[in-house]
């Protein structure tokens, strides 16, 4: 596979942001053809990187050392946000069967997570795993709204919300509610406060499109859920944290880099819509960018937030 590359332009609002990116950096583009480039998620003992292509119910593989794509699952059952999880194992939202599920080391499927007080989920989008374990999770509508990224189907729960898996007892509690569309979520290194982008303009033009903080309490439990940062250019969708606790979320015209409390300090432009973010590479400052049909690659002089595990 032969690698591309574009001059990358940058907006800087803040001059910290410089601090952030070598503006001599070059945009790479590593792979075009996808319908939408969704869920990256960075597996360093493999030194590869996977991603979902919704629509199209397959999942793509990029191996850093060859440079080369392949498929690593199809049909992938509609696929959208993936993570790896502390022991190294793929979980991942499947919108075509309303679950959420772990990949073992074995190549075994495992459902975590289908139901909320016995009725189906919506069709879970994007997920995090904390420190201790637990797995939390977005639940929009976006994969029952149509045949397009999911199956169409109709709401059992009536609500779309956050839930979390505890990780003694395999429940599915709710964590938050209040959303309109939750979509992207992110935690910080030490799991004491979860970010969740509400997308609601989706399916409102006056609905939100921010992104809320909330504080995880000793009970892994929620509180907060204030808006700090709102999109001016289409949808925050995914998003990661650096080591500093930086924000580095996807948008309508690019990535957005935003301070802890939300202020902007630059973005990269992209040309195309960016829907979510991954830190990858040895040392975490390769920013994998999924946009609607490519992967792209630029190196940061900032490095990927690595959770602390505790028990």
């Amino acid at each position: 596979m032969t690698v591309t590359t574009q001059p990358t332009e940058f907006d800087v609002h803040d001059q910290h942001f410089l601090r952030c990116v070598d503006t001599t950096a070059r945009l790479e583009i590593l792979y075009t053809g996808c319908r939408f480039g969704e869920g990256p998620a960075y597996f360093p003992a493999q030194r590869s990187l996977i991603w979902s292509d919704i629509p199209n119910d397959r999942m793509l593989r990029f191996d850093e050392t060859s440079q080369e794509v392949g498929v690593f699952r199809s049909p992938s059952r509609f696929a959208n946000g993936n993570t790896r999880d502390n022991e190294g194992r793929l979980v991942t939202c499947e919108q075509g069967t309303r679950s959420v599920v772990r990949t073992e080391h074995s190549g075994a499927r495992t459902v975590l997570a289908d139901t909320y007080q016995g009725r189906r989920l919506n069709s879970p989008n994007d997920v995090v795993v904390g420190p201790d374990g637990s797995i939390w999770f977005s639940d929009p509508t976006y994969g029952i709204d149509s045949d397009y990224e999911g199956n169409l189907g109709e709401s059992e729960i009536g609500a779309a919300n956050v839930y979390r898996v505890v990780p003694s007892t395999g429940e599915t509690v709710l964590a938050a509610d209040g959303f309109v569309q939750p979509n992207g979520l992110a935690l910080s290194a030490d799991g004491s406060s979860l970010y969740a982008v509400d997308s609601g303009f989706t399916h409102d033009p006056d609905g939100p499109r921010h992104i809320r903080r909330f504080t995880v309490e000793p009970a892994a439990t929620l509180s907060g859920g204030e808006a700090i940062a709102e999109c001016d250019q289409g949808i925050f969708d995914g998003l990661r944290l650096d080591a500093d606790g930086r924000i580095w979320t996807s948008a309508g015209d690019g990535v957005r880099c935003l301070a802890p409390d939300g202020r902007p300090l630059g973005s990269i432009r992209v040309p195309e819509v960016v829907s979510n973010v991954e830190f990858g590479g040895q040392k975490l400052n390769e920013l994998y960018i999924t946009g609607a049909s490519c992967l792209y690659r630029i190196r940061v002089s900032v490095n990927g937030a690595r959770v602390t595990r505790h028990w």
